[in-house]
């Protein structure tokens, strides 16, 4: 299958599998938007997000697009490497023109993996997978809701080091994100002289904005839940938002 057996094909594979992520992330960025203006509305967004059977089917899609993701571009780059041989290192260094998140998507995406694994217990281990088992997360001897998305929120930027491995994330996220957006687009053959650079210049505004906003979230986050109340105290609070939004 071509798919598999040949360099174009899992190109294309990870184009396609990048491009409907792009479109997750920037999902999720407006998502999380949500709870800096409307806190009840993004409880209620958790809610709809929650152990139903759309929002499971929705988690598996999206899990397998991950690993697909993974595993073609682990296997684009060894097989690269095997091309290149030991002439690799010298190509690298003597290649003005090749951008250095091209020569380190492998690097990157090992630390947007790393932050991702550290979202996944802040946050889906929490809500969807408690909710699955029905096994609700306790915090300082309080009982959070899985759908209680904004108590969650607190309780994980009441800690000092998450804003910091959140924006880590980000900024690996920005040279990942802005190098495959366009080198999608060229994978599917839109290489010409005029659109690359206005494709480049797309890339570079759109990931921009997307992970502008996702940390100014992380910083307002992180002031809120260490100046407006305690984190237990929020989750608390927000516990009869989420029961009137069950209702």
């Amino acid at each position: 299958m071509w798919l598999t057996c040949s360099s174009i094909g899992r190109k294309f594979v990870m184009a396609l599998t990048g491009a409907c992520l792009v479109l997750f992330v920037t999902f999720h960025c407006l998502m999380n938007g949500v709870a800096l203006f409307w806190p009840a509305g993004y409880n209620a967004v958790c809610e709809f997000l929650g152990a139903n059977w759309y929002a499971l089917v929705a988690s598996a899609g999206l899990a397998l697009l991950f690993i697909i993701h993974i595993i073609y571009a682990t296997w684009l780059t060894l097989q690269n490497r095997r091309a290149r041989g030991a002439d690799r290192y010298a190509i690298a260094g003597a290649a003005p023109g090749v951008e250095w998140s091209s020569k380190n998507m492998l690097v990157l995406g090992i630390v947007i993996l790393a932050f991702l694994v550290v979202h996944l217990i802040q946050f889906w281990a929490r809500m969807q997978l408690a909710e699955i088992i029905g096994q609700e997360y306790v915090y300082n001897g309080v009982e959070v809701h899985p759908a209680n998305g904004m108590a969650f929120i607190d309780i994980a930027f009441s800690c000092w080091l998450t804003p910091v491995i959140y924006i880590i994330g980000f900024i690996a996220l920005w040279f990942h994100m802005n190098h495959g957006f366009w080198s999608m687009m060229q994978t599917v053959g839109w290489n010409g002289d005029i659109w690359m650079p206005r494709i480049k210049k797309i890339a570079c505004w759109w990931t921009s904005i997307v992970v502008a906003l996702f940390i100014i979230q992380a910083v307002v986050f992180t002031v809120r839940a260490n100046s407006s109340c305690s984190a237990s105290d929020c989750a608390v609070e927000s516990v009869e938002v989420v029961e009137i939004v069950a209702e």
